[in-house]
């Protein structure tokens, strides 16, 4: 059992840039405060946190693993998040399990990308932070000029609260600039004085009546400045740093000190939630209405299915039936679990403010709200990014064919960003992800855990056809074979449909003389229209034409693409008593449409994508220069925080394929951007004159 109080609880998420030793300083702070045996490596494969096979061979974390320790009276909650931008729903999920989030920073190197985008990140979720320098040790390390730029980046909350004593290898210790020793040591590496003084003004300025005893020259006593540093980061008025080298295990008592004692708990940060769609702070009492989320789900070949939990209100107990908010369903705890790394202790029940898991409970998936009965109170949704990037996939085996789906989808269940589905008009099963590297551990997590192989291809691109102008012609089917035959003959009347219309008025005899009836389909901004007087269709043979032209567009004409922005009308016919049936009317209907394509002026269109990309300002000319080669049209620029500027376009989607490998060369590491389908437009013609070579070449029906 748990015994702590809610304001007990201190839950951290670690993030960062890669390589900055998160999972170093993490496993070190278990080892530290007895939590762990044994000190973990990762560079020995004795990591106790990143355990995965893939992670054994990156010597990265590729998932985020929950951890705890107890230190100084407090149960800390520990999130280990991976560093690299590839796998960001990880980190996504972490935030909204933590009231403080810990930015690491590799001090030789500095401000690197994914730092900006934690620091932002957590500050946009209202979230206490603490930024860590760690490999201080290192010999390249100029700390007044780090701190300077840390300052300009982020702004002037940022205060040392630890400072080494010594530089480069000679570092022996730190100094605490919040209580200062009574004879400052000589060879700190940065002012100590003015650090302190810093960090009290700091922390003076969320309590007005605080800042004037101080401003009129009082001293502030050691309680209250220490109570004035947990408002003033609540606030985020100070932002404090510290510095370590966990290597030579220096600083991480001062760090994990500071998280006991400054580290905001669920009580003084508490959430905000939804009560019957107003917003209201959620204030966590065990005794209070079960409120809990999904913030994280594994799948694990042992255990199954792993679903973990941060509870912010109630009490969450063994084998109790909760509900799943927002819908009509309830779901059975049978197995509550304490989380420690790859460790699971069973436990009777969970607190408000406290982070475990629940085993095989399969309709609980991430992000989900459970309660113990009422819809009254719920979560927002976490938002986790698009994935960008796309690989059609296809089993090696036919035994691999019976498990790529149910493989596939456990992969889904536990990374938000990555999706499965199987492209309508290619009918290949395309797989999307953040990055080569994403899909790449995808690939070795089929074939290692579900023993899938498959082999990968760059997704087809979903080119469409369609016509610029009109065209009206007949075609009549006949076909005797002995016995009754076949006979049908249709007129049709092929025109543009225009994008974005409303259906019922533009489908009005004012444009359609003799109109009588209309079918819209808005998937493809398709109308058919039947026009026929007198008889010459019977009217049970005219769905069947407009099925017969279905069928065509659904196949493509120019370049095996799907039809789409058309309008057929259907005006005149004739039938034979004896050999007209629905599917004479449906082979003329479609082989009609086939030849006045043709004489329609025909064209094929492709998707184009809204695109954001943030790099760097000093790489503007060479993204834009890029874009330029990638048919792309600029749509304007925003200066965003930390010297950086979003970019706006537009950008057919067939050059943005390669643009994940692309960017990072352009931006020196640090660009990032997102897409989303904008629109069709038509391909040039060059372009087009190419697509279609192709198509008649290989009879791809992809047009690529």
């Amino acid at each position: 059992m748990i015994s702590h109080p809610v304001d007990e609880f201190r839950n951290v998420v670690l993030v960062g840039h890669g390589s900055t030793g998160k999972t170093s300083l993490a496993e070190l702070m278990l080892y530290k405060s007895g939590a762990s045996r044994r000190m973990g490596s990762i560079d020995q494969g004795t990591s106790l946190l990143d355990t995965d096979q893939d992670e054994k061979q990156l010597r990265h974390s590729v998932t985020s693993h929950v951890c705890h320790f107890e230190h100084q009276g407090a149960r800390i909650n520990l999130i280990d998040a991976p560093g690299m931008p590839d796998f960001v729903g990880q980190v996504i999920g972490a935030y909204r399990a933590a009231e403080t989030v810990i930015i690491t920073i590799n001090a030789p190197h500095g401000i690197e990308a994914n730092t900006r985008k934690s620091f932002q990140h957590a500050g946009n979720q209202g979230l206490a932070r603490f930024i860590v320098l760690n490999k201080c040790d290192s010999e390249n390390v100029d700390l007044p000029v780090l701190m300077n730029l840390i300052r300009n980046q982020f702004g002037s909350a940022c205060v040392p609260v630890t400072v080494p004593l010594g530089t480069g290898a000679g570092i022996h210790g730190v100094v605490n600039t919040v209580h200062l020793p009574e004879s400052l040591p000589e060879d700190a590496a940065l002012n100590v004085s003015e650090a302190n003084r810093r960090l009290i003004e700091a922390a003076v300025e969320s309590d007005s009546a605080l800042m004037e005893r101080y401003f009129n020259g009082e001293v502030i006593s050691g309680v209250e400045l220490d109570q004035a540093i947990r408002n003033a980061i609540v606030n985020g008025t100070l932002i404090p740093v510290f510095c370590t080298t966990v290597k030579s295990d220096i600083g991480v008592n001062e760090l994990m000190d500071a998280l006991a004692l400054y580290a905001p708990s669920p009580v003084q940060l508490p959430r905000h939630v939804l009560e019957n769609g107003h917003e209201v702070s959620l204030r966590p009492d065990s005794h209070g209405p079960l409120v809990a989320q999904v913030i994280k789900t594994r799948i694990d070949p042992f255990v199954s299915k792993i679903s973990y939990l941060r509870i912010y209100s109630g009490t969450l107990k063994k084998e109790s039936q909760v509900h799943l908010v927002g819908t009509d369903r309830s779901v059975r705890i049978h197995q509550l679990v304490d989380v420690q790394g790859g460790q699971h202790d069973g436990i009777d029940e969970a607190i408000a403010g406290n982070v475990v898991a629940v085993t095989r409970v399969d309709d609980l998936q991430t992000g989900d709200v459970i309660s113990d009965g009422s819809d009254e109170l719920t979560l927002p949704p976490i938002l986790f990014p698009r994935p960008m990037i796309g690989l059609a996939v296809e089993p090696k085996s036919r035994a691999d064919q019976a498990k790529i789906s149910a493989a596939l989808h456990k992969i889904e269940e536990e990374d938000p960003t990555f999706k499965v589905h199987r492209e309508e008009q290619t009918h290949e099963m395309v797989i999307e992800g953040m990055s080569e590297l994403h899909l790449k551990m995808v690939q070795n997590r089929l074939q290692h855990r579900d023993k899938v192989e498959v082999n990968t291809h760059p997704p087809r691109i979903p080119y469409r056809e369609t016509v610029n102008g009109t065209a009206e012609g007949a075609y009549r089917h006949k076909k005797q074979s002995g016995g009754s035959g076949q006979f049908a003959e249709v007129h049709l009347r092929i025109s543009p449909c225009p994008p974005g219309i409303d259906p019922a008025s533009y489908f009005v005899r004012e444009n359609f003389e003799g109109l009588r009836s209309y079918h819209y389909d808005p998937s493809l901004n398709f109308g058919f229209i039947d026009r026929v007087n007198g008889g010459t269709v019977p009217n049970q043979f005219i769905p069947a034409v407009e099925n017969g032209v279905k069928d065509r567009m659904f196949q493509g004409i120019m370049a095996g693409c799907q039809v789409q922005d058309l309008v057929v009308e259907l005006f005149y016919g004739k039938d034979h008593p004896v050999d007209s049936n629905e599917a004479a009317f449906r082979t003329a209907g479609s082989q009609c449409l086939k030849e006045l394509f043709h004489q329609a002026q025909p064209t094929l269109l492709e998707p184009v994508m809204q695109v954001e990309i943030t790099v760097p300002t000093s790489n503007i000319g060479d993204i834009t220069s890029d874009l330029n080669s990638r048919r792309g049209h600029l749509q304007g620029m925003e200066d965003v925080p930390g010297g950086y500027t979003m970019v706006r376009c537009i950008v057919p989607l067939a050059e943005m394929l390669s643009y994940a490998r692309t960017l990072p060369s352009l931006s020196g590491g640090q660009g990032s951007f997102t897409m989303e389908f904008e629109r069709y437009e038509m391909v040039p013609p060059s372009l087009q004159q190419k697509l279609m070579s192709s198509y008649q070449r290989t009879g791809n029906g992809s047009a690529n």
